[in-house]
């Protein structure tokens, strides 16, 4: 798409499967980040943020949801520019009191550094953002907490990963016994509803094809609850992808480690499959061999 698609003042960063997007919000009076990446990918966070303000401070980071790789550039950018934080509101006090189990740090096996949370984004709420108005609108799905920003002149939706150009984020309430189907399906009803021109999501390229991104989100949703299984196996592969997208290469003996360490693993394993964690690993990393995602070199998963 071409930049004349998106607001003056609205600039995105397209990251990687590994870190979420960089939206940054340019106004006359504040400069405002949507997102932050990835912990390992932070010091690269901060040298894209400091070519982009051109010398300017950066006053504000807004997280549209505190999962690791939409957080992980936080604490570096608040030493860089001591910049006020504003988590979503059902994250607010976890990342007060940095409980990393309520976080899902600890239960996917990834890392975030501690950082500062000021405020809270509240549903409902209108944030001025490169000297335009942004409505916060509730996101359950992917995560409970999330919010998406809707700027309804523009009619531009930063949709974090409620929905991408080919899908939306693993529903991972799922695999706790908590729903998750049915509140992602009223997400991509809201998002169908509002009807947006152009889509900044968390990963991927922007696009302005938004019907067509929004039939296939409602496919790979239906695909997924018609056997809660499928959702199982579908985030086994993508977190096991982020182990090695993080590490670049790992033996099949860390990834049946990580398995029967980390608690969404756990939970996944006893609740879904019920298999030896090295058989688990196998399955996963054979998985990602066949989609070209990986490659098996003897016991080592190398990323492709």
């Amino acid at each position: 798409m071409t930049l004349a698609a998106l607001p003056a003042g609205v600039q995105v960063i397209e990251r990687d499967w590994l870190s979420s997007n960089l939206v940054l919000m340019l106004g006359q009076d504040q400069a405002t980040l949507i997102d932050t990446g990835y912990a390992s990918h932070a010091d690269t966070t901060l040298a894209l943020v400091r070519h982009a303000l051109g010398g300017r401070p950066l006053d504000r980071i807004v997280n549209t949801h505190l999962h690791s790789d939409h957080c992980g550039g936080n604490a570096v950018l608040q030493r860089a520019y001591d910049c006020r934080t504003t988590v979503p509101v059902g994250c607010l006090q976890a990342a007060r009191d940095w409980d990393t189990d309520a976080l899902t740090f600890t239960a996917t096996g990834q890392r975030c550094e501690r950082f500062a949370a000021h405020d809270a984004v509240t549903p409902g709420d209108v944030l001025r953002l490169a000297d335009l108005d942004w409505e916060a609108l509730p996101a359950a799905g992917h995560d409970p907490s999330s919010v998406v920003l809707w700027q309804p002149e523009h009619r531009v939706l930063v949709s974090a990963d409620a929905l991408w150009e080919d899908g939306f984020g693993s529903i991972f309430p799922e695999l706790a016994g908590e729903p998750g189907f049915a509140e992602q399906r009223d997400t991509l009803d809201m998002i169908a509803a509002l009807r947006p021109r152009v889509v900044i999501p968390g990963h991927g390229r922007v696009f302005e094809e938004v019907d067509a991104a929004l039939a296939r989100a409602y496919s790979r949703l239906a695909y997924l609850s018609a056997d809660p299984v499928r959702n199982a196996r579908a985030i086994l592969k993508v977190l096991v992808k982020f182990l090695l997208l993080e590490r670049r290469n790992v033996t099949l003996g860390e990834v049946a480690g990580a398995i029967d360490e980390a608690a969404y693993f756990v939970q996944m394993n006893q609740r879904f499959f019920r298999q030896p964690a090295n058989a688990l690993a196998r399955e996963a990393a054979m998985a990602l061999v066949k989609v070209g995602a990986a490659r098996l070199e003897g016991e080592l998963l190398v990323d492709a």
